[in-house]
């Protein structure tokens, strides 16, 4: 076991987290006071976090804990520790919101930087594991629409006062680090040379240089950046991708908003379905003589077109449900007729879906071409 720092930071290991596990009673209680043959295993298979499986005979939980830098790159990339904070504040926020889809938190400690969460049991697998499997999820486009329609919706202007906005906004203000880090890896470094892009050469470096000299695609990023940085539209998770997605045949669930903060809607929206693009696009290198893929290659189609056209049904919906509460985007004494209503929110969902489509193509280029982490 490491040893404590001044901050009162130490990195955790399998032997030392059985004792801060008795030393916790709401982990305890969690265990059923039951500690004796315990089994933890280290599991972390992401870039940054260490996390650990704890079971016991009475009940299980997860364990993640930040450490101060880049986990598969090491100390030389440096990472704010409190990114664990900004979670656990987005698990329990999104989780009263959209409790059937996010993983419960049962303790946080913010000097370890640690959360303890719901165990997503077997036969929950990571989403990008079960599209490179070619596996059906028939439930994934209702329950991910349902996700993002309630956390976005919920945490907007839409749905508050202007002073709940700016006092929720300013709550979530000091995850600038992990912000930064996007727009590092998002918005810069694919678009020149950088230290930390990698990409699969000599076969993309054409690729490569078209993006770099591709001055029209610049000065769209540009504008996504700035959009990114400046537009405090809803919390989102902020690294929506298919790893942040556990899944089975009936049950969805979000994990890993490390990033979250409160930024435009569509950067959750068009990440989640960017990276369905991808794995479409994936099928044909996992293809074989017994299956070429293509029947899979449509189910992810109508799972893109789906999860969209569920998502804008079900949003306008509970707008239309809240348009005269105590929202305060569109103030019901201004906006007082059916036909200017509908004019808001079709400009609304019109300028959603393009953002979404903006971002969505800012993360596949950064995916394709520049993926390191």
């Amino acid at each position: 076991m490491a040893a404590a720092g001044a901050d009162g930071f130490r990195a955790l290991d399998e032997v030392s987290l059985v004792e801060y596990i008795k030393a916790t009673p709401s982990l305890r209680a969690q265990l059923g006071e039951q500690l004796e043959g315990l089994a933890i295993k280290e599991v972390g298979d992401g870039n940054l976090n260490f996390v650990y499986i704890v079971a016991g005979p009475a009940g299980s939980f997860v364990i993640k804990q930040a450490i101060p830098y880049v986990r598969c790159i090491g100390t030389s990339w440096p990472l704010t520790k409190e990114r664990a904070y900004f979670e656990s504040l987005a698990l329990k926020e999104h989780g009263r919101l959209c409790p059937n889809h996010v993983p419960q938190v049962y303790h946080f400690d913010q000097p370890l930087s640690l959360i303890a969460m719901r165990y997503l049991e077997p036969p929950h697998i990571i989403l990008r594991k079960g599209l490179i499997a070619g596996i059906e999820y028939p439930l994934l486009a209702q329950h991910m629409s349902d996700y993002l329609m309630r956390t976005l919706f919920f945490t907007s202007l839409l749905y508050h006062s202007t002073f709940e906005h700016r006092h929720a906004v300013a709550e979530f203000c000091g995850n600038a680090e992990l912000c930064r880090h996007t727009e590092q890896v998002v918005f810069s470094d694919p678009y020149k040379v950088a230290q930390y892009n990698r990409w699969t050469s000599p076969h993309l470096d054409h690729d490569v240089e078209a993006v770099r000299d591709d001055d029209i695609l610049k000065i769209e990023v540009a504008e996504l950046k700035s959009m990114f940085s400046e537009r405090a539209q809803a919390l989102i998770h902020g690294d929506l991708h298919t790893g942040s997605v556990m899944v089975t045949s009936d049950s969805t669930q979000v994990i890993d908003p490390e990033f979250a903060f409160y930024g435009p809607m569509g950067f959750d929206i068009g990440a989640f379905l960017g990276n369905l693009i991808l794995a479409f696009f994936s099928q044909d290198g996992h293809a074989d003589k017994d299956n070429d893929r293509m029947v899979y290659k449509r189910w992810i189609l109508r799972m893109i077109e789906e999860t969209w056209n569920l998502f804008h049904h079900k949003f306008v919906s509970l707008w239309n449900e809240n348009f005269d509460g105590h929202g305060e985007a569109y103030l019901v004494g201004i906006y007082n007729k059916p036909e200017l209503q509908l004019l808001v929110q079709k400009k609304y969902m019109t300028d959603l879906f393009h953002d979404a489509l903006g971002f969505g193509a800012a993360k596949m280029i950064r995916n394709t071409s520049f993926k390191l982490i």
